[in-house]
């Protein structure tokens, strides 16, 4: 096994609990990569805003991510970051707030995730100038993209090029703008982006349909799933809950029980969540009950991390990456 201090110290310190399910599940992934399959990663949560984009983008250059489904939220926060992070503010103390303090926040243009507070001038509105123009050149041209692939174009076209605050290295979106990765954004409307885009179609300036939303997302995921896994099997690296989650691994019951064609299974499943089974949550559930669904069968790899996502998929990447 290679040597690396980041493998070394968890491969000896973590031998229990949820430490030993770390080490595991990244040698699992290790393992269905080795065998020449691919793996598509989920991101939920405010990860963006974590800058998990230092380790992710890596991951992806190294072609040991192959697809990803996100939040909308994660697809546009990582782009916030990169143009604007000189501008963020940090709150350590934010559980001691006071709804004073949070509205001076506010009057002052900054959005609170947690203990970050995003800068909606320098970010939101940089990026919206970019996007409105794309939007507006396909509108006119009676074209439609999926929510990603606009921002790929603004990437690979260098628009944001001048505004770059941090070393475009660190930024997972540019890491998958360069290899044309595929992705998809369930639920994108609720994000910011998509709040804006909304605005412009009740303004008049571009038609809902110049952005590829849902169901055309879920058939794009059903072709993609569908081709891949002709001679290879896809594995399913969960970050968090929610739809980024819940979307993605549907894909293989619709297409085996309502298409009624046949697919492999996801070959590889592992969850980093926090969440909890005994509240009927989706997020919570454990991997077996997705035997039950037609999602994976009784033979897949599976593995659940209870614990926090800001700290574990730095260290199962870094495992990975061999650092």
């Amino acid at each position: 096994m290679s040597s690396s201090p980041v493998r070394d110290f968890i491969t000896h310190h973590y031998r229990h609990f949820n430490a030993a399910s770390l080490i595991d599940a990244a040698r699992g992934y290790e393992t269905f990569l080795a065998e020449g399959n691919k793996m598509l990663v989920t991101i939920a949560g405010a990860m963006s805003t974590a800058e998990l984009g230092i380790s992710l983008a890596e991951m992806i250059r190294q072609d040991k991510i192959h697809a990803i489904c996100c939040t909308g939220a994660n697809l546009e926060e990582d782009l916030y970051n990169l143009v604007a992070h000189d501008h963020y503010e940090r709150v350590p103390h934010y559980r001691q707030l006071t709804p004073a303090e949070e509205q001076a926040l506010l009057d002052r243009g900054l959005n609170r995730v947690t203990d970050t507070c995003i800068p909606e001038d320098e970010a939101f509105r940089v990026l919206e100038k970019h996007l409105v123009s794309v939007w507006t050149e396909a509108d006119q041209k009676g074209e439609s993209y999926f929510p990603y692939q606009f921002l790929y174009r603004i990437l690979n076209e260098g628009r944001l090029k001048d505004d770059y605050q941090i070393d475009p290295k660190d930024s997972w979106m540019v890491a998958a703008a360069e290899k044309n990765l595929p992705m998809w954004t369930p639920g994108w409307e609720d994000s910011t982006c998509g709040n804006i885009f909304a605005g412009h179609c009740i303004s008049g300036d571009v038609k809902p349909s110049t952005v590829k939303m849902g169901i055309e997302a879920m058939i794009n995921l059903a072709d993609y799933y569908t081709r891949e896994t002709a001679d290879k099997q896809i594995g399913f690296f969960q970050i968090g809950g929610g739809i980024a989650g819940d979307f993605p691994i549907c894909v293989v019951p619709m297409i085996n029980q309502d298409l009624q064609r046949d697919v492999p299974l996801w070959g590889y499943f592992c969850q980093i969540s926090d969440s909890t089974t005994s509240y009927g949550s989706y997020s919570g559930a454990v991997p077996n009950e997705k035997i039950t669904w037609g999602k994976l069968s009784a033979e897949t790899p599976k593995f659940v991390i209870e614990s926090d996502a800001t700290i574990v998929a730095p260290l199962i990447f870094a495992y990975l990456l061999k650092q």
